[in-house]
């Protein structure tokens, strides 16, 4: 009897752990299209397939359902037009249409990208950041094969690496920054990438490719994207290295190029973190950073890419002047700051919604503050909360000065006057969102 219930406990143990795995498999899955990625295909992920390498994926990115997937992501993202004009709203009129001519060129193997339209954005500090717009018809070829292939490399992908991935994001890479801090981890390796998404060497990035999926037809396909003619207002050309920023599939190629660097790490033990092309790597003596370091630099030189030389450097972030940033914060001297470049992005965009001769209502204005103000607040939350007050404070000062114009009393705002006249109240009761209140009730919710 003793025996018996010894063995219904090992089978109610080993029935609760593979439902626990079974759970833990849908939950890690749960993003993938799964008109494409099977049951038996998630399966094949986990268990692996013959020679590792993924045959016959074509047919899954030209099924109609596959496309119209992949056009409703395009749609939701919106986005401008690219070389031929075509807009989202225009191609949205006659989708059907389109979608059966795009299945019909990709059956028949006569599907060629278009010209890739060049513009600038501004970066920040007078700089400019190039920016590739495919067509739309393009850019849902290119998320239909996302769609695909993208599972197969997130199988592959390891845990420190957080940009531009399923259920992974900025936030996360921050916490987990944060926890190494608390660890230990003072020694820090900020390394920058130089123009990397326009230096990736094509012929490696095709290798890594083909290390796991040996469909010709979706391999072609790749390989057009990563040739296509570049045009701008003033020239054209076709480019020998890089994936235009900007394109659907660029992000998952990016961090591709970049998986046998994190491998590498991993398997030397550093702490690395990275999102996309920028990374740290966080230690626990200066030597292990300089070694961390020195590997780093041979691989990047091996593997055709450049560090940024006035970018990347080593420092002991509990040091005032040795500290990193990553993601818009600034790690230093045991605290938590807002980056420059994103302290002055925010007061720019504050700048521009308060100018004095905007000829709104106050109310009109502080509708239009609200969401900015408080999608910087949801990131940056965790700053110091002189910063938050500054915010505040900058805010307010800027909507006295409106009113006083409306009042024909040109002033910038700043007078005990002006604060008795429209005090932190009357912005309140006309529902300006501030976030030194919202830091209040979001400390004490946790």
């Amino acid at each position: 009897m003793r025996k018996v219930k010894e063995m219904q406990n090992k089978e109610s143990i080993v029935l609760e752990t593979t439902k626990q795995d079974s759970e833990t498999s849908d939950q890690k899955w749960s993003w993938v299209e799964a008109t494409i990625w099977t049951d038996r295909m998630l399966a094949a992920l986990g268990n692996g397939v013959q020679g590792g390498k993924w045959y016959s994926l074509i047919d899954k990115v030209y099924r109609p359902t596959t496309l119209k997937a992949a056009w409703a992501k395009v749609r939701a993202n919106r986005g401008t037009a690219g070389i031929d004009g075509q807009s989202v709203s225009k191609f949205e009129r006659h989708a059907a249409r389109y979608l059966d001519e795009l299945r019909g060129a990709l059956i028949e193997g006569s599907y060629r990208p278009a010209s890739v339209k060049r513009v600038e954005i501004p970066k920040g500090q007078g700089q400019m950041r190039p920016l590739g717009i495919p067509t739309v018809k393009d850019r849902i070829v290119q998320a239909a094969v996302k769609m695909v292939v993208e599972p197969i490399f997130e199988a592959t992908f390891v845990e420190h690496s957080y940009g531009f991935r399923p259920q992974r994001g900025a936030k996360d890479a921050l916490r987990e920054v944060n926890r190494l801090i608390k660890e230990g981890y003072h020694y820090v390796v900020d390394a920058d990438l130089k123009c990397y998404f326009d230096t990736i060497p094509h012929e490696g990035l095709c290798a890594r490719l083909q290390e796991r999926i040996s469909d010709k037809q979706v391999l072609a396909l790749m390989d057009g994207w990563l040739k296509q003619k570049v045009v701008t207002e003033t020239e054209n050309w076709t480019p020998v290295r890089g994936s235009p920023q900007g394109a659907v599939i660029s992000p998952l190629l990016a961090n591709l190029y970049l998986h046998p660097l994190d491998l590498q790490m991993k398997e030397s033990r550093y702490c690395m973190v990275r999102y996309a092309d920028d990374f740290v790597v966080m230690c626990k003596t200066e030597q292990e950073a300089q070694a961390a370091l020195e590997d780093i630099c041979k691989w990047v030189e091996a593997n055709g890419l450049t560090l940024h030389p006035g970018k990347t450097h080593i420092g002991d972030c509990r040091i005032e002047g040795q500290g990193f940033d990553f993601l818009g914060y600034r790690f230093e001297a045991g605290e938590k700051r807002i980056r420059k470049k994103s302290w002055t992005k925010l007061t720019d965009r504050i700048r521009e919604k308060t100018r004095r001769c905007r000829g709104d209502s106050i109310v009109m204005i502080i509708n239009d503050l609200n969401p900015m103000l408080r999608g910087w607040f949801n990131y940056f939350k965790h700053a110091k909360l002189q910063t938050l007050t500054r915010v505040d404070g900058m805010v307010r000062r800027r909507l006295r000065a409106i009113l006083r114009k409306q009042q024909k009393r040109p002033g910038r705002g700043i007078t005990l006057a002006d604060h008795k006249t429209w005090p932190n109240t009357y912005f309140a009761a006309l529902g300006l969102f501030t976030l030194k209140e919202a830091h209040g009730l979001a400390s004490r919710s946790r």
